[in-house]
């Protein structure tokens, strides 16, 4: 799978207030990347309205729904931080990682994600990052095949 975390995928002073702008603002990486083409944005809000991807401890994990998969042309992960937690749906959310797995590797991304934030080290040391070097050295594990 290769890279899927880059440093520009890191953003730790993220702007949005509710989980809409942030999952518009995790979009925006990912296709800013050229990683994702613009429907699969609409396609993560879509899976919002049908799950929260609210995983507790901070963390939520948007991604797109099945139909968006033709929209992705290779597995990315980005990572935004917000200094204030985000209400997102009931649950506060400091830290959104959005994904997109190409060809099946959507498990793997998620897997390698969960390694990360299962270590309350890790996961702490991702909530406390302050700039995108340290998101990106917290994160970095994702890489690892």
């Amino acid at each position: 799978m290769g890279e899927v975390l880059t440093r520009e995928l890191c953003v730790a002073d993220g702007r949005a207030r509710t989980y809409e702008e942030a999952v518009r603002e995790a979009g925006a990486l990912l296709v800013s990347s050229g990683a994702v083409e613009p429907g699969y944005v609409d396609g993560m809000l879509e899976r919002e309205r049908t799950m929260t991807t609210a995983m507790g401890n901070g963390l939520a994990i948007p991604h797109g729904t099945l139909d968006a998969t033709p929209f992705i042309h290779r597995s990315a992960v980005c990572v935004v931080r917000y200094a204030e937690p985000i209400d997102w749906k009931g649950v506060p959310v400091r830290v959104v990682v959005g994904i997109a797995g190409a060809g099946g590797e959507h498990l793997e991304v998620l897997s390698r994600i969960a390694l990360v934030f299962v270590d309350p080290e890790q996961a702490a040391a991702v909530a406390a990052a302050q700039t995108p070097d340290e998101l990106y050295a917290a994160l970095g594990r994702v890489n690892d095949a």
